[in-house]
């Protein structure tokens, strides 16, 4: 909670206490209704029925109390007891000028810093990057950046998927077409083999492989074959991967980094699956391993469900190990490796249940204990703008960086008609704006369409309306700065206008500390809108650098500086770079 926020819902408490009702906690929230107040206290009521008394007379002797508060200018009752405050001009101007000193005061934590582990990106080796993609890389990112801000330490990893069928069948694949590379000779032992092997090659042979395996039984027996000789760590197969892992990882960087995504780990299933037989051991041991029709399995079911809950398969009938597995002995080298309280899991939301069934499996094994905090932050889709599933027009799924080229040129287009210099940085650092403003927008779970020309118009809720909101905050600045004007501290705020800005400021903390209990990004990109777009509207009411008054134009330009730096901030946590000029 804001700090000076928290300093008056005390004093509320201890004047409560003092008339004899007392209360664990009092908290205040802005106002479902400006017009009666800046923010509501909502407690009394709770109060009245827990002591048995009227309300309303609780509510008008509080009031008395609190009208003699310097924090509040005006204060009323409402109704069967609500309390409307209204914050006095010093104790904004106290704040503002607090925010300037440390834009940081409105985003740290009061409760103890905790480590987080982050599971997020989840992109295949040798597959395209595509749209579907897009959502766990930016609210995993967003959600990293938002545990970093608020004092926590985070560790995230892509959890890459490099290892099981799939790669069998691409090695079939190169060894049918290049029989002769050394790699698929018996006498190799890891020597420099001369092949050349591209990312364009990868996206064209997967494809290709896991059709022909799809469609003939002795393929995929070859396929299974080479799959397991791999994870047994034969010589050639094992380097050719190692290279096929390199080329991929590498492209993926470079689209990730345009994304301004960036991870701590770069492990996948394979290096979960090195903790497999160690894992398999602890479990036996725990006797809560059962056989089923020839898998292995752990029942997760609790005596509480009302749904169906099917066990967790640990080893499938033909010997080789889950899905479910990596993703345990996962959790199994991670609270091995690091001191985590917990562990967040960003994925499509129709993986819940495979989540659910590994959860409870950590749990019932003592792998985890109830200390360590499991969170599966499941998010809906991107659609196009149909409503169906993103394609491109030969109706396969779009690669992501074909969207990311695609608004890229739209945004060029449309909104760069007199830049010259860096055009198609700007315009890409734009799209990538516009696109996670967009992706980030809706709460988490929500699925949405991808509307290019919303997404980008200049008068909408769009990044691209707040990044030229920021910048043109930024051009102001610039230009008191060369006329060495001096705006650190706010002296009035009696303007309704300025008021109402700073009212919005103060909410800035709650509305941090429930995107991170929520785990989802749209309240920030509402507040953000909503602080830019008054601001806006102040903007074009005043006359800034104009104003006769230097009071007024010092209050004017400070007031312009802790928005544009709270904007910076805030669009930093969502993963959104500011270009030089719109």
């Amino acid at each position: 909670m804001n700090y000076q926020i928290k300093i008056l819902e005390d004093k509320i408490k201890e004047s409560l206490k003092d008339l004899g009702f007392i209360t664990d906690t009092v908290t205040i929230n802005p106002s479902n209704r400006p017009e009666l107040g800046d923010y509501q206290y909502n407690g009394i009521m709770p109060l009245a029925k827990k002591y048995q008394k009227n309300p309303v007379e609780i509510a008008n002797t509080l009031v008395n109390i609190l009208k003699d508060y310097p924090e509040l200018k005006e204060v009323s009752t409402a109704g069967p007891g609500f309390i409307n405050l209204t914050f006095s001009d010093k104790f904004l101007i106290d704040f503002l000028n607090s925010s300037l000193k440390d834009i940081t005061i409105n985003y740290k934590s009061d409760t103890p810093p905790k480590t987080i582990f982050l599971d997020y990106g989840g992109p295949n080796v040798a597959k395209i990057l595509h749209v579907g993609h897009l959502r766990s890389a930016n609210i995993g990112e967003a959600l990293k950046r938002l545990c970093q801000v608020i004092g926590h330490k985070t560790i995230c990893d892509v959890h890459l998927g490099d290892w099981g069928r799939p790669m069998g069948m691409v090695i079939l694949e190169i060894k049918t077409r290049y029989p002769n590379i050394a790699y698929f000779n018996e006498n190799y032992h890891g020597e420099e083999v001369d092949f050349t092997l591209t990312n364009e090659d990868l996206l064209e042979l997967y494809p290709i492989a896991t059709t022909k395996a799809k469609n003939d039984e002795k393929i995929m027996e070859e396929a299974r074959k080479i799959n397991y000789e791999l994870q047994n760590k034969h010589p050639g197969y094992y380097a050719l991967w190692q290279k096929i892992v390199q080329v991929s990882v590498n492209e993926v960087k470079k689209i990730y980094q345009d994304l301004n995504v960036s991870f701590d780990l770069w492990e996948g299933e394979s290096n979960n699956f090195e903790y497999i037989d160690e894992m398999m051991e602890y479990l036996y041991g725990k006797n809560i391993v059962e056989e089923s029709d020839g898998a292995k399995i752990i029942n997760v079911k609790l005596a509480t469900d009302t749904k169906e809950m099917p066990p967790l398969i640990l080893i499938k009938s033909n010997g080789a190990a889950s899905y479910e597995a990596t993703d345990l002995a996962a959790i199994w080298e991670r609270t091995k490796k690091f001191n985590i309280d917990e562990i967040w899991y960003m994925t499509d939301k129709r993986q819940e249940l495979h989540f659910t069934q590994v959860f409870r499996a950590s749990l019932k094994s003592g792998i985890t204990t109830n200390k360590l905090k499991f969170v599966f932050n499941g998010f809906g889709t991107m659609n196009g703008p149909d409503g169906k599933p993103f394609k491109t027009r030969d109706g396969n799924v779009m690669p992501l960086s074909n969207l990311l080229d695609m608004v890229t040129e739209e945004c060029e287009k449309k909104l760069l008609p007199s830049i010259t210099e860096n055009r198609l940085e700007i315009a890409k650092t734009i799209a990538i704006g516009a696109i996670k403003y967009a992706d980030l927008l809706p709460f988490r779970t929500t699925d949405y369409n991808f509307d290019l020309k919303k997404f980008i118009d200049l008068n909408g809720k769009t990044g691209t309306y707040l990044l030229y909101s920021t910048i043109r905050m930024k051009s102001l600045l610039k230009k008191a700065e060369e006329k060495n004007l001096v705006f650190n501290t706010i002296e009035d705020v009696n303007n309704p206008s300025i008021h109402k800005i700073i009212v919005t400021m103060l909410d800035l903390k709650r509305i941090i500390n429930r995107s991170f209990e929520n785990c989802s990004l749209n309240e920030i990109c509402e507040y953000l809108y909503k602080i830019t777009n008054l601001y806006n509207n102040f903007y074009s009411e005043y006359k800034i650098l104009t104003e006769k008054n230097n009071i007024l134009k010092t209050s004017y330009l400070s007031l312009t500086k802790a928005i544009y730096l709270n904007n910076c901030y805030l669009l930093n946590i969502l993963g959104i770079n500011i270009p030089e000029k719109m």
